[in-house]
């Protein structure tokens, strides 16, 4: 994966760490910026409440009242955690241009996020992440915050 120019991650692991720290899956997608196949991963449907954060160094990404049914076969959400939760940069690979999606923290690739495509959202985006970028992180029963 190229580095992001002008950014450092907060988190830095070697290629070797990483194959150590992810699954060959998570590293194809992770680390190689793959794609998981369509209607396969484990939160395309989901609707539990809760945070996804980054597979492979935790941080937080998106909340779950961000995402929503955009029947591409992917995790869709119209928006992520903070603006500065993730990092996007042009991607030109297999004959189009679309806009890649990283973690801010560690620098993985997410997914892409589209716009203009008439979703009824407040921004008319779609952060189309895979799955198996992301861990669902669902808040504590009882919990006062």
């Amino acid at each position: 994966m190229e580095p992001v120019v002008g950014a450092t991650p907060k988190v830095v692991h070697s290629e070797l760490e990483w194959r150590e720290i992810l699954t060959p899956k998570e590293y194809a997608v992770l680390r190689e910026a793959g794609t998981e196949p369509a209607w396969t991963g484990e939160y395309t449907d989901t609707k539990t409440e809760g945070v996804y954060s980054c597979r492979a160094c935790g941080a937080e990404l998106f909340r779950s009242d961000t995402k929503f049914d955009s029947h591409c076969g992917w995790p869709s959400f119209f928006s992520p955690l903070a603006a500065d939760s993730v990092i996007l940069r042009e991607d030109r690979t297999h004959g189009m241009v679309r806009t890649e999606v990283l973690c801010a923290t560690c620098h993985s690739h997410l997914g892409h996020v589209f716009e203009g495509e008439g979703y009824a959202t407040p921004t008319d985006q779609r952060y189309c992440i895979n799955s198996i970028s992301l861990r669902l992180v669902e808040p504590l029963a009882g919990r006062a915050d």
